[in-house]
């Protein structure tokens, strides 16, 4: 039995969807069709959306003229669900440092800096590990790189595999840490608790009673880190490869 929250919902589903790559293109913002798509899509179905990036950035890019996000979707999933609202209200958080320990934490910090500072590409910027509750992320190149430098290291990383050598080393060097390695969107990677994938926002929902779990995700291939969820025997998964793919599936599905 569906929660009486959404019973008025014609199809007793929930939709899930990334972020980035799904529902706007990395690190941009929603398209206001994307937008009113979703709200058409609210009055059949429950919403929700599971990014890995922290909660400040996916509001501004799922924002439109302002609006609060947790209003315009029934489940708002950042760091993977480790940051979660349900119908506007804030679940319970999680912390990564808590479950590493300080001296350990700072350990793998350490390495990762003395890793890039050695690295040789083409360019570097600013922002080479980014702290966030649930996890930290990594980029070689920094997250400071602009739009075209992003498109660019992307390219280049295809051909020469930084990021992947990158995960390899951390994952021998820290093999007792518990640690998984994700490889998402163009320029990084995020290392969180094992368990502590996109698969961990299911468990603020799957008590919900919804008859279907669907998840949309771009990064859907072993070692992407929309894999985990996308293959969960919970969820009923689609692969998409941009935000007009998943427009397209959308209104193939339910319109």
């Amino acid at each position: 039995m569906v929660s009486q929250d959404f019973a008025g919902r014609p199809l007793k589903k929930l939709l899930l969807f990334d972020v980035d790559g799904t529902l706007t293109p990395a690190r941009q913002n929603v398209s206001p069709e994307m937008f009113e798509l979703l709200q058409e899509l609210r009055k059949k179905v429950a919403i929700g959306f599971v990014g890995g990036s922290d909660f400040v950035k996916i509001s501004e890019q799922l924002s439109i003229s302002g609006n609060n996000v947790v209003e315009d979707f029934d489940f708002a999933f950042a760091e993977n669900g480790l940051t979660a609202y349900r119908l506007g209200k804030p679940l319970e958080s999680q912390s990564f440092i808590k479950a590493v320990g300080e001296e350990r934490y700072k350990k793998l910090v350490n390495f990762i800096l003395h890793y890039v500072a050695d690295l040789d590409i083409p360019i570097k910027r600013g922002t080479f590990v980014e702290f966030r509750n649930g996890m930290i992320n990594v980029s070689p190149i920094g997250r400071n790189a602009t739009i075209q430098e992003r498109h660019e290291f992307e390219a280049y990383d295809k051909v020469h595999g930084v990021r992947a050598a990158f995960v390899k080393v951390l994952r021998e060097r820290f093999a007792d840490y518990n640690l998984t390695f994700s490889i998402g969107g163009q320029i990084s990677f995020d290392i969180f608790i094992t368990g502590w994938d996109k698969t961990y926002s299911l468990r603020h929902v799957e008590n919900e009673g919804f008859e279907e779990i669907h998840f949309f995700g771009d990064k859907t291939f072993k070692g992407g880190n929309d894999y985990e969820i996308f293959t969960d025997p919970r969820t009923i998964g689609h692969s998409v490869t941009s935000p007009t793919d998943t427009i397209k599936i959308l209104k193939d599905l339910f319109f």
